[in-house]
């Protein structure tokens, strides 16, 4: 979770240095984006989880 949310917030602060604009948007959009991905997958992973407990009774 961590990783992808490094990862996409590296990519965004790389946009950022190489084209630069006035409010650093994507650093903050690519954040942001990285966080909602890694939730997705935290909450797949957790119903996948689940389902396979339910299937053991």
């Amino acid at each position: 979770m961590g990783i992808v949310i490094f990862l996409f917030a590296y990519l965004g602060k790389w946009l950022d240095t190489n084209y630069p604009n006035k409010h650093s948007v994507y650093i903050k959009v690519l954040t942001l984006f990285g966080v909602a991905i890694a939730f997705y997958n935290l909450n797949r992973q957790l119903k996948k989880l689940n389902d396979s407990d339910k299937n053991e009774f």
